[in-house]
């Protein structure tokens, strides 16, 4: 007759199997996930980089958190169009501001609609490096401009440290891949790509997790068109009658938070 010691050392050399067994199931499926997740964003990327023309509109959501941890939203849309390699013209409309951008692939025009004032910058080359410069040396980030790059995939992924696919979602009766992922730097996303032959962004979240609150930057994607089917742009900039000429730093922006925002 086994003694009750042997038992237990069965039982728990059977336990034991079971949980390496579980966490080697786990780990795999997890690596699985990661596959799947970075090779469908590869293949967004690489579809977004074969697209010469590309037509859009979107809906954005930008969150701020008070020092009473209230969170309040600014909301905005407007449309995107872009020739590559070196034209673009970005509409956007907030609550507080009305805005357009319109490059030639030399001269950067900056209109503030509702203020009747523009800007105007020479910054020659690309879209890429317009978009660079807008965020960088300008402070004003083109709304899905990670996605307009020529190669999304090596900017998007980065700084990513992990990375998961969260199956399928619907955007607006598109049937979507969804994914997410986290970075080094204090900052999650998401996105959700529709699947099919047009693998386009449908949406794009940023949280930005150091911040107290979570904040969040949502952009929502719509009418897309590429191609033959994208809308048609207008790459020349004319200022409105009686508009004024200001440096770009006094123009009003979208997402510039108003006093009824009080961070007080």
């Amino acid at each position: 007759m086994r003694s009750q010691s042997d038992s237990l050392f069965q039982n728990a050399g059977r336990l034991a199997a079971v949980v390496v067994m579980a966490t080697v199931t786990c780990a795999t499926s997890v690596h699985a996930d990661e596959k799947e997740a970075k090779s469908l964003l590869k293949a967004m990327s690489d579809y977004m980089a074969a697209q010469e023309t590309i037509s859009f509109e979107y809906d954005t959501n930008l969150e701020v958190v008070t020092k009473q941890q209230q969170k309040l939203a600014l909301a905005s849309s407007g449309a995107v169009k872009i020739n590559r390699p070196d034209k673009l013209h970005v509409t956007r409309q907030g609550g507080f501001a009305n805005v357009e951008i319109v490059f030639d692939g030399k001269t950067l025009s900056f209109l503030g609609k509702d203020a009747n004032l523009y800007a105007q910058a020479e910054v020659p080359g690309t879209t890429d490096n317009l978009i660079d410069t807008l965020r960088d040396k300008f402070n004003r980030p083109l709304p899905a401009g990670d996605m307009l790059i020529s190669h999304p995939y090596d900017a998007l992924m980065s700084e990513v440290v992990d990375v998961k696919d969260l199956g399928s979602g619907v955007i607006r009766g598109e049937e979507c891949d969804h994914l997410a992922f986290r970075t080094k730097e204090g900052v999650d996303w998401q996105i959700w790509i529709a699947q099919g032959q047009n693998p386009y962004p449908c949406r794009y979240v940023v949280t930005s997790t150091k911040v107290k609150g979570f904040p969040q930057y949502t952009i929502d994607v719509r009418s897309w068109k590429a191609g033959a089917d994208a809308a048609a742009g207008d790459f020349n900039f004319k200022a409105p009658d009686g508009a004024k000429k200001r440096d770009l730093k006094d123009l009003p922006d979208a997402d510039e938070l108003p006093e009824i925002f009080s961070m007080k």
